[in-house]
């Protein structure tokens, strides 16, 4: 890996816009395959340990995470980004000055979570397996800062693909180990074990397939380049936490940890097809549209082929999951536990149904370096945030906070305003006829919920009816484009495979 990083000018291009679009094009099916088989992982999973755990255990879990995830967001201020994004190619001394700065900041986080475990755990009322949990996060989060520089190497490639290699082992590591105790009767450490061992696999795996020679630098001249993207980039990341990550500690005080494991069913089950699609498309297209920002035609027909890719899959999964998440809660055995968090669910999805349209809207202003205004977007955000949660939370509870979660999506019209003051690009007609396909589908899975959702393979039954009606509306609609478009895709998937 050694020539990514020497033996050329650092004013070399690594790879010209064709090789960038078709990799692109490439890593978003590769990516897309791979993270959905991934997602499969989670997904049963995550429901898995919704069985055997309890709604305090699995909120246990969600809140320690989210204390070790506000770390993370200050182990490299970054630098990482500034990597991803920079023109040229990295120098060593780039590498090993990220690298060693990001070290030096895990490490004396590591230790702030060692010297805070007593008040945190009578702040919190953490039981003894809560701590072990808290420390074994905290284990994983020096694992994950090792793979750091290994991922920045393979995504500047744009080999998204060795790194989905990477996630899916660590996956079934982590959900294989994690149900296997759980089902033993081990609780909440049965997460302690199953962060331990997919940290180790991760980092042994990734300098397999990124190997490059560790070492130690302090350059002046490389951080102050890099700083100058990665300050502004880490700060919206530090409002992301503020507005994230700190609040759904902060409501930990405030619903408990049953309100917060509550929530987390909810919001991990209507972020599901976001997760599906979503991140695997926006991993590839950060890099990609940077190396766009001179080409301006290229980049808006990029971002019109985004929008529609993604709402094309999610809108329709999103509204599915709703509609069919009531019969399912209700039928499967040992479920009827998370009926009290349906109509969390249902406000959940209307975030995501947001998110699905703004998210990819704002990582193309980060790429083009627009940072400032994402910065300013992520400050409204964190002040909405910040004003609604704690007022619904105190006066309804957990479902307080998911209502809160839909007010605050509905701003997300401003971000797309703001983003046509710097790109031109067809927002409506990017995504009009994925909203109507999405609808009509709605509607008749809605009408026919009563008479076909009875049993697991009616449910099954309702979905398979749902896809095809969907997708024939889509072709409908778009026509032999439509067919054109996905023999690509499908075309892609078997070069890849």
């Amino acid at each position: 890996m050694e020539e990514m990083v020497e033996g050329m000018p650092e004013s070399a291009l690594e790879i010209d816009l064709e090789t960038v679009k078709g990799r692109a094009v490439k890593g978003v099916v590769a990516l897309t395959g791979r993270t959905f088989f991934l997602q499969i992982i989670s997904f049963f999973g995550f429901f898995l340990l919704t069985v055997f755990l309890g709604t305090a255990e699995i909120g246990l879990f969600f809140a320690v995470s989210e204390l070790i995830a506000i770390l993370g967001y200050f182990s490299d201020i970054g630098l990482a980004a500034a990597l991803i994004q920079k023109k040229e190619k990295p120098k060593l001394a780039d590498i090993r000055s990220t690298f060693t700065i990001q070290q030096a900041l895990v490490l004396t986080l590591i230790v702030l979570v060692f010297v805070l475990t007593p008040w945190l755990r009578n702040f919190y009322n953490i039981s003894q397996p809560g701590i072990w949990l808290l420390w074994a996060l905290a284990a994983g989060f020096f694992l994950a800062s090792l793979k750091t520089i290994p991922s920045v190497l393979l995504e500047r490639k744009l080999r998204f693909d060795l790194l989905v290699i990477v996630e899916i082992i660590e996956s079934l590591l982590f959900y294989g180990l994690a149900v296997l105790l759980a089902w033993q009767g081990f609780g909440v450490v049965s997460y302690a074990w199953a962060v331990l061992a997919r940290g180790i696999a991760g980092v042994i795996l990734i300098y397999l397939l990124s190997p490059w020679k560790i070492g130690f630098a302090f350059e002046k001249d490389s951080l102050k380049h890099l700083l100058r993207f990665g300050v502004p980039y880490q700060a919206n990341t530090f409002l992301a936490v503020i507005k994230d990550r700190l609040m759904n500690v902060f409501l930990w005080k405030i619903i408990g940890a049953t309100g917060v494991g509550i929530l987390g069913w909810a919001q991990k089950w209507a972020q599901m097809p976001l997760r599906f699609i979503m991140d695997a498309v926006i991993k590839v297209t950060f890099p990609a549209y940077a190396r766009m920002q001179e080409q301006k035609k290229e980049l808006s027909q990029a971002i019109e082929k985004t929008l529609f890719f993604i709402t094309l899959l999610v809108f329709p999964m999103i509204i599915g999951l709703c509609l069919i998440a009531r019969p399912l809660v209700l039928i499967l055995p040992r479920y009827s536990k998370w009926e009290i968090a349906l109509l969390a669910l249902y406000l959940y999805a209307i975030n995501s149904l947001w998110g699905a349209v703004t998210t990819p809207l704002t990582n193309a202003l980060t790429a083009i370096g627009k940072i400032k205004t994402v910065f300013k977007l992520m400050v409204m955000w964190t002040i909405l945030t910040w004003i609604f949660f704690p007022l619904l939370a105190i006066k309804f509870g957990f479902n307080g906070v998911a209502a809160a979660s839909a007010i605050v999506g509905f701003s997300s019209v401003i971000a797309i305003w703001i983003t046509k003051q710097y790109i031109e690009f067809r927002f409506i007609a990017s995504i009009i006829k994925p909203i109507m396909a999405s609808l009509v589908m709605g509607i008749l899975i809605f009408i026919l919920t009563p008479w076909l959702a009875k049993n697991i393979l009616g449910i099954i039954g309702l979905t398979v009816l749902g896809g095809l009606v969907y997708f024939g509306i889509i072709y409908l609609m778009i026509g032999q484009q439509f067919i054109a478009d996905s023999k690509k895709v499908i075309h892609a998937l078997k070069k890849k495979a």
